[in-house]
């Protein structure tokens, strides 16, 4: 694997990183707020999040990228309901946590295009 991939691994290892420290901060943010199941929805959110660096950064089979946009997918589609759709305000932490989770689907795509490139490479 060239420098360039290492950096896209590195980098949606990172971003999906920080969305997982961003999702576990909301809670003591909004503690009296919150209730319950939704503490617990982003404690296990973003420790999902944090762990998802290993196999990013491993470079697990293929299916892990899939998982992991898959996941990342339904965490934004969550927030469109829950947040906008309701009428809540978008606050800066928001706005940073959706960032950083379509920054990491973005990077795994080109991760997964990268990597199945190589592979047609060396099968010809």
């Amino acid at each position: 694997m060239n420098l360039r991939n290492n950096v896209l691994v590195y980098a949606a290892a990172a971003s999906t990183f920080i969305a997982g420290i961003l999702h576990i901060a909301l809670v003591p943010m909004f503690f009296k707020s919150m209730t319950p199941d939704v503490m617990i929805f982003f404690i296990v959110s973003g420790l999902a999040q944090i762990y998802w660096i290993i196999p990013t950064i491993k470079r697990w089979i293929m299916p892990w990228y899939y998982i992991g946009i898959a996941g990342t997918i339904i965490l934004i589609i969550l927030w469109i309901i829950a947040i906008p759709g309701s009428g809540y305000p978008i606050g800066e932490t928001d706005v940073a946590i959706e960032v950083f989770q379509i920054l990491y689907i973005i990077l795994s795509v080109i991760i997964i295009l990268n990597t199945n490139r190589e592979k047609n490479k060396i099968q010809v």
